[in-house]
């Protein structure tokens, strides 16, 4: 039974918005608690995720990896199989179900990687309703194979040139769309952000991956692991592993942000590890902000990364100690890209890069007899280009590929 929670983890989340916002989001979290716990809602949403999206995903043991470190065990979740190539299918399956069941005919979303945004649009595709994606200038850029994916199914991909032309400006742009056009429109939310209901419905709708892996490693290992480890941006893909297993206490939760140039520099977006507590597109949180609580700009090689917040639910869990939270910078994300393509045949999205990155450490650290779970939360098709690039700009040793391009 999912129950209301009023939209706060300790003191973070709630709902801060403008007056002209809070009867469409009240619209939507009372539709959301209505069918959330509807059996023949869940029955609807069962059924796409098992005959549209390929679940159950599986959870893989990286035999080659785990004998590399020579220490723990590590499974991988396998997000990255889901149709679409991420974890992002699951939140944008359950959100469209809801727009449906309000009536909504057309559809916004925000997106930074662009793995959000094709979800969206793949979604919007499926039940014939009109799509618009807000994304930054900078992202469309380096995502353009996610750019003509979004096209291709449908949707509107909207150029946001303001700001930092990242994600925080996308959602901005969402934001603004949605405040004046909520009549006939739906904010499908990416992440485990904004304001309520969003983190609470993301984090519903992600659980999959959490309720999945647990059951899975007890049937492998006959027991729970002992480390948990996801990339943190906003912070769907970590919730949504991390949430069915809050209340196995031998369970250690890490989160990986995003250290990009290092945290001693301007340039990386660890909004845990470096921020305070401030007030960001309508919720509270961990947020990196200047001494006038202005949001400060940010930067992760990884574009899904790169946001200024956190989700509420991650600021509880590292204030209440649940949870640890820890920083990869781009270098470290990029050597774990190249490592796991090598030792096991899949390539990682850079942002779950991260994940694999803080766990090959983790995992030479501790005995054998430990077992990590990593969230392998996209695969990286999308940042072939993006590598590429970087090989031939000289920003990445062209040694770790075999033949030169």
């Amino acid at each position: 039974m999912v129950e209301n929670n009023t939209g706060y983890f300790g003191q973070f989340g709630g709902c801060f918005v403008p007056e002209q916002l809070v009867a469409p989001l009240k619209e939507v979290e009372e539709c959301f608690f209505k069918y959330i716990n509807d059996p023949e809602f869940k029955k609807e949403l069962g059924y796409y995720f098992t005959n549209y999206v390929g679940r159950q995903s599986p959870l893989y043991f990286a035999d080659r990896l785990t004998k590399e470190l020579g220490g723990a065990k590590v499974y991988l979740k396998r997000e990255d199989l889901n149709h679409t190539g991420a974890h992002k299918i699951n939140n944008a399956l359950g959100q469209i179900l809801l727009a449906k069941k309000m009536g909504k005919k057309r559809i916004i979303a925000e997106t930074g990687a662009g793995q959000h945004g094709v979800a969206t649009a793949t979604v919007c595709a499926l039940f014939g309703l009109e799509c618009s994606i807000y994304m930054g200038e900078i992202d469309i850029k380096r995502q353009e194979l996610n750019v003509f994916r979004m096209n291709l199914l449908g949707a509107k991909v909207v150029s946001v040139s303001s700001g930092t032309k990242t994600l925080k400006d996308a959602v901005d742009a969402a934001l603004m769309d949605y405040a004046e056009n909520y009549n006939d429109t739906f904010y499908l939310l990416g992440s485990a952000v904004g304001p309520h209901p969003y983190p609470t419905m993301v984090r519903e709708f992600q659980s999959i991956i959490g309720e999945e892996a647990r059951r899975q490693i007890l049937a492998a290992e006959n027991r729970l692991p002992d480390y948990l480890v996801a990339a943190v941006g906003g912070g769907s893909n970590a919730i949504g592993l991390f949430h069915p297993f809050y209340d196995d206490k031998t369970v250690k939760i890490i989160g990986v942000e995003p250290g990009g140039k290092g945290l001693d520099t301007p340039d990386h977006a660890a909004s845990i590890s470096k921020g305070s507590v401030g007030v960001i597109h309508g919720f509270k949180c961990y947020t990196l902000q200047d001494e006038q609580g202005e949001p400060l700009p940010v930067h992760s090689v990884a574009a899904g990364l790169d946001y200024p917040g956190v989700g509420p639910e991650h600021s509880f869990y590292h204030e209440s100690g649940r949870g640890e939270y820890v920083s990869v910078n781009d270098d470290e994300a990029l050597d774990a890209f190249f490592m796991l393509s090598k030792l096991e045949g899949i390539i990682p999205a850079i942002e779950s890069s991260h994940a694999i990155a803080h766990a090959i450490k983790l995992a030479k650290s501790l005995p054998q007899d430990k077992i990590i779970i990593v969230n392998l939360s996209g695969r990286g098709d999308k940042d072939v280009g993006q590598v590429i690039d970087m090989l031939k700009n000289g920003e990445i040793d062209k040694s770790k590929i075999a033949t030169d391009i």
